[in-house]
């Protein structure tokens, strides 16, 4: 049976895991190998995989795992390395996309002649992601998006914005912003207006269900998706919202939703934080390029300067689920778990045989590429 190797996340203020004790324990009782290393760092505890059957290992040990061992992980690599890789990874490394340096990363699978198998590309015969955190990157985002709105109207506009911290659970991030959100409204006289960019999606549908959660009104959560965006941006509608959350993520170039231009020349705008849950910018068909780079859980926002004393504040953390680390873990990890158990026979998994095919393919391409 399988060795899956579980490494501990390196991504600063990372949280999730990409294997929970209770997915580990039932992986063990099928007769997986499974090997996950120590971290002080994920929400759940060394001492909750005990019991489970796993093999507790050092953190960092997966360059020294069994050459047949499955790597699992979520977050990329550390950027400083670039060792080839001989194993097996499993995880998000978002680099099939012509992001910046994908081509670096894939040269270190083929230098090492290991395999990638991108949890970003695990897919169903009908094309549907077998497990992803959509859901919980939209809830995240949209939190974080109203955090920043209350503490513009509450501290003034040019107050830097704290550092965040994740929450145990849900209804204790419902608590606090609706703590917040009702000072703000009291201060600013009326609810913020929220656009979602892709609310039919399940990144936008956890993007609209945070909002409501948080007590905004029906009438103030404006939801587009493919059938209001068909005719091209940009879209000036995006202008009349106090916050704009896009779970739009592209992989073929459109218009763009909102172009710099909009924000420096309009001074009328009333958009003041922007929440770029795909957090693409390096993309080349990133639909939002008012913005270049990300932000951190440490320094959430990027100021972007607008018209005259409105300034557009922008949120794009990549890894936004860890706002909620344990149950985007348990989420995750239990939609993925099917999968996993069909590593058992992965040549006859169409999930894993296509994401094998489309890693070659990104290889060969890499090779020929001239960007």
């Amino acid at each position: 049976m399988p060795h899956i190797w579980v490494r501990a996340e390196t991504k600063h203020q990372e949280h999730r895991t990409a294997l929970t004790p209770n997915t580990a324990r039932q992986l063990v009782a099928k007769g997986f190998k499974v090997s996950v290393e120590r971290c002080t760092e994920r929400i759940f505890k060394d001492e909750d995989y005990e019991g489970t059957g796993v093999t507790m290992v050092p953190h960092g040990s997966w360059r020294t795992a069994p050459a047949d061992a499955y790597i699992l992980g979520l977050k990329e690599l550390p950027e400083n390395d670039d060792s080839p890789l001989p194993h097996q990874h499993i995880m998000f490394a978002h680099c099939y996309k012509g992001q910046a340096g994908w081509k670096e990363v894939l040269n270190r699978f083929d230098a090492g002649k290991g395999t990638l198998l991108d949890l970003e590309f695990l897919v169903d015969d009908r094309g549907r992601r077998v497990a992803a955190f959509g859901y919980h990157a939209g809830y995240a985002g949209s939190a974080v998006g109203l955090d920043v709105w209350c503490h513009k109207i509450l501290k003034g506009d040019g107050v830097k914005f704290p550092q965040i911290n994740h929450f145990n659970n849900d209804k204790a991030l419902i608590a606090y912003i609706k703590e917040n959100l009702a000072l703000a409204v009291k201060k600013f006289g009326r609810q913020p207006r929220v656009m979602v960019m892709g609310a039919l999606g399940r990144c936008g549908s956890g993007a609209t269900d945070f909002v409501r959660h948080a007590g905004i009104p029906e009438e103030n959560i404006i939801k587009w998706d493919m059938a209001e965006t068909k005719a091209g941006g940009p879209f000036p509608e995006i202008l009349a919202a106090d916050i704009f959350v896009n779970c739009i993520y592209l992989s073929t170039p459109i218009p763009p939703f909102i172009t710099l231009d909009m924000v420096k020349q309009t001074v009328d705008r009333k958009l003041s934080v922007l929440v770029d849950v795909s957090c693409d910018a390096t993309n080349p068909h990133n639909p939002i390029p008012v913005y270049y780079g990300a932000t951190t859980f440490v320094d959430p926002v990027l100021r972007v300067a607008g018209a005259p004393a409105a300034d557009l504040d922008v949120i794009a953390i990549d890894h936004l689920p860890s706002l909620l680390s344990r149950e985007s873990s348990e989420a995750f990890c239990t939609d993925l778990l099917p999968s996993l158990f069909a590593l058992a026979d992965r040549q006859a998994s169409p999930v894993w045989s296509k994401a094998e095919k489309l890693f070659h393919d990104k290889v060969a391409e890499s090779k020929t590429s001239k960007v």
